[in-house]
């Protein structure tokens, strides 16, 4: 019999991060313990990243659904249909329980990234803030050797974000910095496509979610429109069933979709997306949402399997004062993941 302990945590950012839904200072999470009844000294650890605000699962009942699964944890197949609106909660059993199946280690999936012979390459992120404060972050990723940048726009003045951009474009080419853009819904659908046209002009990669998630048809002709590939996010939130995401993938055709496990379904939901997409030629990469370095680890690993060649969002382990030191090593744009780092959980076992 399986076993399972939920632990509430919460994260503290190092310093204020700014988002499109104001600015963060703590992030709360859940880790959930698996192990077997005959050995409890040996389990599996995953993390249910739950984001307030953003989640299909912020919910009243979502720490009655943890309670209901603890002690005694269901079959896998029972869960992933019963908590198939709660991807943060699937997110973290389906971590605990690869990373007991392969001895409780935190090697979610063994290869060559998880052996230490190969890294992720990926995307800087700019956090929004000030035209000064977001110039300096940039210059910072650019000294670190970062080739690829992705800025959150939408918080100032659209005329500053564009001053921003063109400013980088003048002095770094387009062969030489990729940039991508993500408005989190802030254009109105009225200006969304004149907004697009004056940054297609700077050679972006991409835009994210320009207008808010939920107008499908709006979004729809904006992508059969855009000057600038779209890549869908938010939209993605809460559509996890299968029809729903066929539906929506036929409906507004976009020209990326970005996948988040602790959002999208967790791992099984984000393989359904990704099948999908392929299907249809779409497009798509992987990113993390503000998990603990637990999380993060098991959303790198999973990534590293996909080989996909595109620079990976997975670069928010850093974020926190409490968070847990881990194999997790950024090195200029890749992660590694350098097994004579040792986890550190003692913050965790202290918390409980």
């Amino acid at each position: 019999m399986l076993k399972t302990q939920f632990i509430p945590y919460q994260l503290i950012f190092k310093k204020p991060s700014g988002t499109s839904r104001g600015v963060l200072k703590t992030k709360e999470t859940w880790f959930v313990k698996i192990w077997n009844e005959e050995t409890p000294e040996l389990f599996g650890l995953g993390e249910c990243a739950l984001f307030r605000g953003l989640g299909c699962d912020d919910r009243p009942d979502y720490e009655t659904v943890l309670q209901s699964l603890s002690p005694d944890l269901p079959p896998l197949e029972e869960l992933q249909t019963r908590l198939i609106d709660f991807p943060s909660i699937l997110f973290g059993i389906e971590t605990a329980l690869w990373d007991l199946q392969n001895g409780g280690k935190r090697i979610i999936h063994p290869s060559a990234f998880s052996e230490g012979k190969d890294s992720i390459r990926i995307n800087g992120l700019i956090w929004m803030g000030t035209k000064e404060e977001m110039r300096a972050q940039i210059i910072e990723k650019l000294e670190k050797g970062f080739t690829c940048i992705k800025l959150k726009i939408g918080a100032i003045d659209f005329e500053a974000e564009m001053d921003l951009l063109q400013s980088i474009r003048k002095e770094f080419s387009a062969d030489r910095i990729e940039l991508r853009v993500d408005a989190n819904g802030a254009f109105s659908p009225v200006d969304a496509l004149q907004k697009l046209e004056r940054l297609s002009k700077l050679n972006l990669h991409s835009i994210e979610q320009p207008i808010k998630a939920g107008q499908w048809e709006a979004m729809a002709r904006l992508c059969k429109e855009t000057p600038l590939p779209i890549a869908l996010d938010e939209e993605l939130i809460g559509v996890n069933h299968s029809e729903r995401k066929t539906l929506l993938l036929d409906t507004i055709k976009p020209q990326y979709i970005i996948l988040k496990p602790s959002l999208h379904g967790a791992f099984i939901g984000s393989r359904e997306w990704i099948d999908l997409a392929n299907e249809r030629n779409i497009n798509w990469w992987i990113t993390s949402a503000l998990e603990s370095n637990v999380g993060l680890n098991a959303i790198a690993q999973w990534c590293y399997t996909l080989q996909n060649p595109m620079p990976q969002g997975l670069g928010t382990g850093l974020l926190y004062t409490n968070n847990f030191p881990s194999p997790l090593t950024l090195e200029s744009e890749r992660l590694f993941y350098k097994k004579e780092n040792l986890w550190d959980l003692s913050l965790l076992t202290a918390h409980k």
